[in-house]
C-alpha cells in the first residue's frame, strides 16, 4: 500500500537528516581543532519499485540515504605562535607521524620535544625526517631525535689583533694584550701578548705565553712603527708579514692537536690596515677576532620553508640537523580517519608519496605557526538550520501519513 511505503519513506528522511546533522555536529564542535578538516554529508535517493506499466515516468523512489561524507582539504587560516616547533603546511601534504607501530599522517603541527630529546606530537607520536649529516640529507626517512645534539668545537686557527702601541711611552714600559683562543677539544685556552718598549724609538718587542700547553714557535718577536704610526717590521724578520705561533698540547688533559695558529697582521699584498698600530696615544686594545669555539649546547630550533631544523648553540654557531617529511597522496579526501588528528592510508588514497616541503608539488612549511580548523562556523549554522529543516519535513510526513491511515481505518466504520 502507498500510504504504508511513504512512512518508510519518511522515516529514511529521519535517518538520513539525523545522520547529516552528526556530521554538522562533528564540524562545529570541531572548530577549534588545530589542522581539522570539516566534511559534508552527500546524499543520494532510494529507488525502489516501478509501476506496473514499466514506464520511466512511473519509478518511484522511495526517500533518501546518507551516501558517505565529502572531506573539504580546503586551506585552514594560519596562527602565530612562539613555539618553534609549532608548524603548519602552507598547500598539500601531511606531516608524517610514527606511534611505534606504523606511519600516521596529520596536519596538526603541534609538535615538542619530549624528555627523551624526541620531537612528537601533542598525542605522542614521533615526527619523522631526514637526518642532516655534513649539510647532506639522507634519503631514509626517521624519528626526528634531538638528543644529545651538539655543535663540536673548532680549533683556532687564525687571529687578529687590533691595538695601539703608545709612541711616547718611555723605555721598558709594558703592555699587555690578552686573546681567547680554542684548542682542538674546545678547551678555552688564554694567550697573553706583552709588549715592551724598547729603547730604539717607535720599536717595542714582544713575548707571548699561554694558560694551557707549551708554545714551541713565534713566542717572541719585535714590531717597529714608521713616523706616521704605520707597522713597518714584526716578528723576526725586517717586513710585515703574518706570524705563526704553534703550541703543543701534549701534556694537557685531555691533550689537544698542536695548534699552528695565525697572527694575521697583513692582507696578501702587505697592507696592514690599521690593525696595529704606533700613534702617539695611549696604548690601548680596541679588538680581537679568531674563528674558533668551543663545544655548544643546543639552545633553540629555527625551521625554514622547506621544513629544514635549523639548531642554535651555546656556542654562537648554526647546523642544519633534520628536514621534516612530508606525504601526499592520488586522493587525499580517501584517507580514513584515526581520531587524534591522524589519519591512515587507505586503498581509496592510494600509498603514501614521500617528499619535501617546496618539492615536488608539496607545500611550504611555516615556522612558529599553526593550521587553523578549516570549518567555516557560518556555513555550518546554514547547514544545520536546512537540516533541521528537512528532518522536520520528514517528522511531519510521518505525521500527516498516520492521520491519512487513520482515516483509511475509519472508513469501515
Amino acid at each position: 500500500m502507498s500510504l504504508v511505503s511513504s512512512l518508510f519513506t519518511g522515516v529514511t528522511g529521519l535517518a538520513s537528516n539525523s545522520e547529516a546533522m552528526g556530521v554538522i555536529g562533528d564540524n562545529i564542535s570541531n572548530v577549534n581543532t588545530i589542522g581539522f578538516k570539516g566534511s559534508k554529508a552527500v546524499f543520494s535517493d532510494i529507488f525502489s519499485s516501478v509501476l506496473a506499466n514499466g514506464s520511466t515516468t512511473s519509478q518511484l523512489g522511495r526517500g533518501s540515504q546518507l551516501s558517505g561524507t565529502l572531506r573539504s582539504l580546503e586551506q585552514g587560516s594560519f596562527e602565530a605562535s612562539s613555539n618553534a616547533l609549532d608548524l603548519a603546511i602552507d598547500g598539500a601534504g601531511f606531516f608524517i607521524v610514527n606511534n611505534g607501530s606504523g606511519n600516521f599522517y596529520t596536519r596538526a603541527g603541534q609538535f615538542r620535544m619530549n624528555d627523551n630529546g624526541k620531537v612528537q606530537a601533542i598525542t605522542g607520536e614521533v615526527l619523522q625526517g631526514n637526518k642532516i649529516t655534513n649539510g647532506v640529507a639522507s634519503n631514509a626517512t626517521e624519528n626526528i631525535d634531538l638528543a644529545g645534539v651538539q655543535s663540536l668545537p673548532q680549533a683556532t686557527s687564525t687571529f687578529e689583533l687590533g691595538a695601539n702601541l703608545n709612541s711616547a711611552a718611555s723605555a721598558t714600559s709594558t703592555f699587555n694584550s690578552p686573546i681567547t683562543v680554542y684548542n682542538s677539544v674546545g678547551d678555552q685556552v688564554l694567550l697573553n701578548v706583552q709588549f715592551t718598549k724598547s729603547a730604539t724609538a717607535n720599536k717595542w718587542t714582544y713575548a707571548i705565553t699561554t694558560s694551557k700547553g707549551t708554545i714551541t714557535s713565534g713566542a717572541s718577536g719585535s714590531v717597529t712603527f714608521g713616523t706616521t704610526g704605520q707597522l713597518t717590521q714584526i716578528g723576526t724578520g725586517t717586513t710585515v708579514a703574518d706570524q705563526s705561533i704553534v703550541v703543543n698540547y701534549s701534556n694537557e688533559t685531555p691533550a689537544a692537536e698542536t695548534q699552528t695558529l695565525n697572527w694575521d697582521v697583513a692582507d696578501a699584498a702587505g697592507a696592514t690596515s690599521g690593525k696595529l698600530t704606533g700613534f702617539a696615544a695611549a696604548s690601548n686594545n680596541n679588538s680581537v677576532t679568531q674563528n674558533g669555539y668551543s663545544t655548544g649546547s643546543l639552545v633553540s630550533l629555527q625551521v625554514d620553508n622547506t621544513g629544514i631544523i635549523k639548531g642554535l648553540f651555546s656556542n654562537g654557531q648554526t647546523s642544519n640537523l633534520y628536514q621534516v617529511a612530508m606525504a601526499d597522496f592520488l586522493a587525499p579526501t580517501g584517507l580514513t580517519r584515526q581520531g587524534s588528528n591522524l589519519f591512515a592510508e587507505s586503498a581509496t588514497s592510494g600509498q603514501a608519496v614521500i617528499g619535501t616541503a617546496t618539492t615536488g608539488g608539496f607545500g611550504s612549511i611555516i615556522g612558529q605557526s599553526l593550521e587553523l580548523s578549516n570549518v567555516d562556523l557560518a556555513e555550518q549554522f546554514v547547514a544545520l538550520i536546512q537540516t533541521q529543516q528537512a528532518f522536520q519535513a520528514s517528522a511531519r510526513m510521518i505525521t500527516t501519513t498516520d492521520d491519512l491511515l487513520t482515516e483509511a481505518v475509519n472508513l469501515v466504520r
